[in-house]
């Protein structure tokens, strides 16, 4: 058996404008979107657990995210190569035309600067998401960020937004809010 590796380049490298796929916010302080690496994985668990009330999952679960699945997920860090925002999620296996969003954190640094949206389009534009035409994500009912990104999306997108409770608060164990399952779709990627 032949092993392969790929080559690797560190965070602080991949903060520049030559190797992210996309340079947004201001001239003054750039933000680098790209897809996550393992390098990534502690900074988007610190990211993650400074951006309440997201709940948070272990180390290990974010260095899978930046591995396992990390053409689903996207990544912006500013120019020293901090973590400073992050979107998960994955294409279905039982529906693929649907992607499943996980989560999105966008660290105080860079919010006010529609990190959020510009996270979940650079990934919805991928070539590997050409025959993805829904997006789906769970919000609970007070989380007003959320839903206000997910309406925002659903707008610019073109497309019906449509949500229902999908776990009950006794399904979670008694200690957390209900979850909605909120839909966006049909869309055309070519769109975005």
């Amino acid at each position: 058996m032949n092993a392969t590796t790929e080559p690797f380049t560190p965070s602080a490298d991949l903060a520049r404008p030559t190797v992210a796929d996309a340079v947004v916010g201001h001239e003054a302080s750039p933000l680098f979107i790209r897809k996550p690496n393992p390098d990534d994985g502690w900074g988007i668990y610190e990211l993650v657990k400074s951006c309440p009330p997201l709940d948070v999952n272990s180390a290990y679960a974010y260095l899978l995210l930046a591995t396992q699945f990390r053409d689903s997920c996207a990544l912006a860090t500013n120019e020293e190569g901090e973590v400073v925002g992050f979107v998960s999620g994955y294409v279905k296996s039982n529906a693929p035309d649907t992607y499943f969003l996980w989560q999105v954190a966008v660290g105080e640094k860079a919010r006010g600067t529609g990190l959020a949206r510009r996270l979940v389009e650079a990934v919805m534009t991928r070539p590997e998401m050409a025959e993805v035409h829904h997006l789906e994500t769970t919000i609970t009912p007070d989380n007003q960020a959320s839903w206000g990104l997910f309406r925002r999306l659903a707008d610019r997108w073109q497309a019906p937004l449509n949500s229902r409770e999908y776990f009950s608060t006794d399904q979670l164990g008694g200690e957390h809010d209900p979850e909605n399952l909120v839909r966006i779709g049909p869309f055309q990627t070519d769109r975005i």
